[in-house]
């Protein structure tokens, strides 16, 4: 194999106009979640993406003592500490018993001390439709206006979403989706999860991908999605291996081309997550939600890369920000 690409930060550097139509995004962002208790008839804020918390869980990092010795040095000890939140990507909580299959899987990742050294936000779905960072966000505000406004936003969430209708009927798109659909009782646990975007690792860049070890994918098939999570935790350890891909040409892994999964790229494991039996984190559900895992409260060395990647950072600080004014409060009530 050739040697990797080295991270470049012109990667994710923004237009004038994206960083205008970002602006406009944060104040969405901040409107809805200030609207989110009583949107999801909850007595807490709730993020405005990835709103419902299957479980919050403790566990562990195990670093493969295999792995190469020029990635292994990135590693100073053996395990860390994680938490790991589960989640349902839809914008709103409900209560319906079939939800859809569009997961969450994030990832935090420990020292002794109790700092973060990494957050890695996973997802069950290996692509992202709109590589257009305006169409995404002006997709995304007319998305929270239309929550926030109701049917006084409904034109302009249509006219964006015909915007990005030619981006989903791709056939990568269609075929990845029609895997989910056909896929979509499987149980959370057995479900392979992605980086949609690229993170950097060293000077290099990645994505990453967790495969899990022998879960059965019809384990609670009569239960909702939370019962069987919680049976499932109560009873059971988790392990799933660590995989990472090096970008090694900008065609096979493009940054910013989050449509298009890496290619002629080998699967290289790096290690383990473990959960043990009953690792549940039980705090209130205001803690909860003043959990944060954005990509950017990271080591240098660990750092998200791509545009849309970039958007993260400060549309996860002002929903972090929002909730914790809410649910501060809400707690000590």
């Amino acid at each position: 194999m050739p040697n990797p690409l080295k991270y470049n930060k012109n990667f994710e550097k923004l237009s004038y106009e994206e960083r205008q139509l970002f602006e406009e995004n944060k104040k969405s962002i901040a409107d809805f979640v200030e609207q989110s208790s009583t949107l999801s008839d909850v007595n807490y804020a709730t993020r405005n993406a990835h709103a419902k918390t299957y479980a919050v869980l403790k566990g562990e990092f195990v670093i493969n003592p295999e792995m190469r010795s020029d990635l292994l040095y990135l590693f100073d000890k053996e395990k860390y500490n994680v938490i790991i939140r589960l989640s349902n990507a839809h914008l709103k909580i409900t209560r319906n018993k079939k939800e859809i299959p569009a997961y969450g899987f994030s990832i935090k990742i420990k020292d002794d001390a109790d700092r973060t050294i990494a957050n890695y936000p996973l997802v069950n779905f290996p692509l992202f439709p709109i590589d257009s960072v305006s169409k995404f966000l002006k997709l995304f505000t007319a998305i929270n206006r239309f929550f926030t406004k109701k049917w006084g936003n409904t034109f302009q969430l249509i006219r964006q979403v015909y915007q990005v209708l030619p981006n989903i009927l791709k056939l990568s798109f269609l075929i990845k989706s029609w895997e989910l659909f056909m896929n979509r009782n499987n149980f959370f646990m057995s479900f392979d999860y992605h980086s949609v975007g690229a993170y950097r690792l060293g000077d290099h860049m990645i994505k990453i991908k967790l495969i899990p070890q022998n879960i059965e994918k019809n384990f609670g098939r009569k239960q909702t999605i939370k019962e069987a999570i919680e049976n499932f935790c109560l009873k059971e350890t988790y392990v799933a291996d660590v995989m990472i891909q090096f970008c090694y040409d900008l065609k096979d892994q493009p940054i910013n081309i989050l449509s298009k999964e890496w290619k002629n790229s080998p699967l290289i494991k790096i290690g383990e997550v473990r959960i043990g039996k009953n690792s549940f984190v039980t705090p209130n559900t205001c803690d909860n939600e003043l959990l944060s895992f954005n990509p950017f409260e990271s080591a240098e060395i660990f750092q998200p890369v791509g545009k849309i990647q970039k958007l993260r950072d400060e549309a996860y600080k002002v929903s972090l920000q929002t909730r914790k004014k809410i649910n501060k409060l809400l707690k000590y009530k």
